[in-house]
């Protein structure tokens, strides 16, 4: 039974239809178009346009997306729409550019073309049923005539003042009177609501293609960047399925997209800690089991995975039972692994949703510019803010994620599924960058072997092994914090809290909701 007295607030229920995201707006547009007719596609895509406007610091069109969708009664797809690097792109062109080490995430190189409007384009022509301009009607308004900044909005907004004033067209616009909104305040972005236009009216062509292409090319050129506009033309068909990668958990399915995300390291540790009787062990040990098994998943995420081309069968090999019996015997249960070594640039920056409709049609979505703002830069004539994720890629020869031309970089965003029977169960995600594999891996054992409800368990106190440190949220009991500083690990109570997290559970026509308490957003359904 909920406790009403805990502050917290209980799942979300209804019987037809549902929307999860981290924004209020983002979740009205989405039970809008639910509630006109619009299937869960159209839903999502009203939704994540909305949040494109609304948290412009966490998401874009100039960003990535990746999906799983499941057509009521079918089989789980993924969709990849993360973009590739310019063709001029290679070690040896960045060397020359003068870079040796990394790619810095405000550099021209950090941008790779823009996946996420042709994944959103592939998904309307394969499965949406509304047209586009009604589905983008509230994110045009809100970007043309304004929204008002949320709370939590805000309070990253203000967080990344300095970083954004890097870039001067972009603090003209998100830095209005040379500051950050405050909550309620009003904020515009029409070249944006002009973009949605182009998009709504042309389809990816609108993005990728045309005056448009050619002004955000010539843009990234005079920042020294490698771009053209072929590199753009080609990315406008480029989203496309795929078959998820999987991996059981106690009698579940757990479906993840296959690199170049990262949700095959979620896979490894949920396989780790199945070994384990969780549902019996103390909160210290389920903690230290869930950080151990993260370093290991980790280790083998930095070193092996990639762009699907680049890592072949590294799912299978890494599920194996034969691996995983191996990872699972390295763990000590009284003492903390060595940390593994972390050289991922760090990146925190995302926003997730799911739908289900009132057919049973369930999406997993989630779209990103990787750092707070991105790359920062921004084209003036279109309004378009690009994305870094092209920081992700490595400067090593013969590294699997190392950058090409045509590549795609390692991603930390993973949209996720569970199923059972071969039936759907639950669109769910977690944000929070590095955070998300071991966050899906936390989330679904709070639910399953500890009979959480959707709210409940991802409202619970979150810990992260991260670059040699715990990081734990302050709600985590002090006796707890000390009792793992005993077993060897390095505590760190964090200033933010660890990630976010939207899901939707369907069990026999009921539909439970949740949306995280360290986000702005809600469930709501009907």
């Amino acid at each position: 039974m909920h406790d009403f007295s805990s502050g917290r607030r209980p799942s979300t229920f209804s019987g037809r239809a549902m929307v999860a995201t981290s924004h209020p707006l983002g979740t009205a547009a989405g039970l809008d178009i639910l509630s006109s007719g619009g299937n869960a596609v159209d839903a999502a895509l009203a939704a994540v346009a909305v949040q494109c406007v609304v948290d412009p610091l966490m998401t874009g069109i100039g960003g990535d997306c990746f999906a799983l969708y499941a057509a009521a009664g079918g089989a789980v797809k993924a969709l990849n729409a993360s973009g590739r690097a310019p063709a001029g792109a290679s070690i040896a062109a960045l060397n020359a550019a003068g870079l040796t080490d990394e790619i810095p995430k405000t550099s021209p190189h950090a941008v790779t073309i823009p996946g996420a409007i042709s994944g959103w384009c592939r998904l309307h022509s394969d499965h949406g049923s509304m047209p586009l301009d009604r589905i983008f009607a509230r994110a045009i308004g809100y970007a043309k005539d304004g929204y008002r900044i949320t709370p939590r909005v805000a309070q990253d907004w203000a967080a990344h003042v300095d970083f954004v004033a890097g870039d001067v067209h972009a603090a003209a616009l998100f830095l209005p009177d040379g500051r950050a909104p405050l909550v309620g305040e009003r904020h515009t972005q029409p070249l944006l609501a002009d973009r949605l236009r182009e998009i709504a009216a042309q389809g990816a062509d609108g993005f990728y293609k045309g005056d448009t292409a050619a002004r955000m090319v010539t843009h990234l050129q005079s920042l020294g960047g490698f771009h053209t506009i072929e590199d753009f033309a080609a990315g406008a068909d480029d989203a496309h399925w795929v078959t998820p990668i999987e991996a059981s958990y106690r009698g579940y399915d757990v479906h993840e997209c296959p690199p170049n995300g990262q949700g095959l390291a979620a896979l490894v540790i949920l396989r780790i800690m199945e070994g384990f009787d969780i549902a019996a062990m103390t909160e210290v040990d389920r903690i230290h089991l869930h950080a151990e098994a993260t370093k290991l998943a980790y280790h083998h995420r930095d070193a092996l995975m990639a762009d699907l081309d680049d890592c072949g069968n590294l799912a299978e090999t890494l599920l194996s039972d034969s691996v995983i019996t191996t990872l699972r015997a390295r763990i000590d249960m009284d003492r903390a692994l060595p940390p593994a070594l972390w050289d991922e640039p760090e990146h925190k920056d995302t926003v997730y949703l799911c739908v289900v409709d009132e057919n049973g049609n369930a999406i997993s979505l989630i779209n990103s510019i990787f750092n707070g703002f991105g790359s920062t830069r921004l084209d003036p004539s279109t309004g378009v803010l690009f994305h870094s994720r092209g920081s992700s890629f490595r400067l090593i020869p013969g590294h699997p994620n190392a950058i090409a031309p045509g590549k795609r970089p390692m991603h930390t965003i993973i949209p996720a599924m569970l199923s059972k029977n071969g039936r759907v169960e639950m669109p769910f995600g977690v944000m929070g960058g590095h955070y998300q594999a071991a966050g899906h891996a936390t989330f679904l054992s709070n639910i399953i072997d500890h009979g959480l409800s959707v709210q409940s368990a991802m409202d619970a106190p979150r810990t992260f092994a991260f670059d040699g440190v715990l990081e734990v949220e302050p709600t985590l009991h002090e006796e707890v914090r000390t009792a793992l500083a005993s077993r060897g690990h390095v505590i760190k109570v964090v200033a933010s809290p660890i990630g976010g997290s939207q899901a939707i559970r369907m069990t026999d026509g009921l539909l439970e909701g949740g949306s995280d308490s360290r986000k702005d957003g809600m469930a709501l359904g009907y």
